[in-house]
C-alpha cells in the first residue's frame, strides 16, 4: 500500500456515525471493513425487530462477528455445590446487601449459596435486567444472529461462549470482585442499562462525548474490557478482505481503550 492511501485509510477509519443505533464504522488496510455494533445483550420489545437499514448491512455481509453465539451452548449457571457458604465468603455488609436484594428479586437464598461468586453476580445482573423490562430474546445479538442464520449469513465467534466461561473461572477468589462490585454498583449499573436502551430507541451517542458511569473497579474493567478488547483487534486484523458485522456489547465501543480506537490506531 502506498504512503497516500495508507494516510488516506487512516484519516477515514472512523467515519462518524450515521445511523440510528449505535454504530461506528472502520476501515483497514487490505480492503477489510467493519460495521461495529454496540450490542445489548438483553433488550426491551420496543428494541425489536431490527431496522432495516442494519438488516441490510448483514444481508450484504461476509459475515457476522459476535462474540459468542448466545443461541445454544454452555449456561454459566451450572452449579457444582464446593463453595463455602456465601455468608462466609462475604463481609456482613456485603453479605445483608445479597440477602436484601434476592429478597427483592424473589431469589432463593439457597440456589445461590453455593455458586461461585461470578456466577451470583450474572445472576443478580440477570434479575436486575429483568425488573427493567429487557429479555434475552430481545438483545441485539441475539436478534441479529437470528437473522444471520436466515439470510445464511455465516457467523464467527470472537470468543466463543465456553471461552467467556473460562475468562470468569480465572476471575481472582472465584470472582468475589464481580460479585462486590456489583453490590457497589448496583444503582449505577441500573442507570448504566437505562443508557444504553436509549441509545437504540432514541438516538446513540456521539464517540467524543460518551461519558460512562464506572461499574467495575480497575484491576476487573481490565480483565473484562481491555484484554479483550486487544485479544478481539488481533483477531479482526488477520481476517481477509470482506464487510463484517462486528457485534460487541456497546461499552466495548466507547471510552477508555476502546475497540474502534485500537483498530484505528493499529
Amino acid at each position: 500500500m502506498g504512503l497516500l492511501q495508507r494516510i488516506s485509510s487512516l484519516f477515514s477509519s472512523l467515519s462518524t456515525p450515521t445511523y440510528p443505533w449505535p454504530a461506528l464504522d472502520v476501515v483497514l488496510p487490505g480492503d477489510r471493513h467493519f460495521h461495529l455494533v454496540g450490542s445489548i445483550h438483553m433488550g426491551t420489545r420496543d428494541m425489536a425487530p431490527l431496522s432495516g437499514r442494519l438488516l441490510d448491512k448483514l444481508r450484504k455481509a461476509d459475515a457476522l462477528i459476535v462474540e459468542a453465539d448466545i443461541t445454544g451452548g454452555a449456561s454459566p449457571f451450572a452449579n457444582d455445590g464446593n463453595e463455602r457458604p456465601l455468608e462466609q465468603r462475604l463481609s456482613a455488609d456485603d453479605w445483608q446487601r445479597v440477602v436484601s436484594l434476592a429478597q427483592e428479586m424473589g431469589i432463593a437464598l439457597e440456589s445461590l449459596n453455593t455458586q461461585q461468586a461470578w456466577q451470583i453476580a450474572l445472576t443478580l445482573q440477570a434479575h436486575q435486567a429483568q425488573r427493567l423490562g429487557l429479555r434475552p430474546e430481545y438483545g441485539i445479538d441475539y436478534q441479529l444472529l437470528e437473522a444471520a442464520k436466515d439470510l445464511c449469513v455465516p457467523i464467527v465467534e470472537l470468543e466463543g461462549a465456553q471461552n467467556q466461561i473460562d475468562i470468569l473461572l480465572q476471575l481472582p477468589d472465584g470472582g468475589i470482585p464481580l460479585l462486590t462490585d456489583t453490590l457497589t454498583h448496583w444503582h449505577t449499573n441500573a442507570r448504566l442499562l437505562q443508557m444504553m436502551i436509549s441509545w437504540w430507541l432514541e438516538s446513540p451517542p456521539r464517540q467524543e462525548k460518551v461519558v460512562l458511569p464506572s461499574t467495575f473497579g480497575d484491576e476487573l474493567y481490565d480483565v473484562l474490557m481491555h484484554q479483550r478488547n486487544r485479544q478481539w483487534l488481533t483477531f479482526l486484523r488477520q481476517l481477509p478482505a470482506g464487510h463484517y458485522v462486528v457485534a460487541v456489547g456497546a461499552l466495548h465501543l466507547y471510552g477508555e481503550g476502546n475497540l474502534p480506537e485500537l483498530l484505528k490506531n493499529s
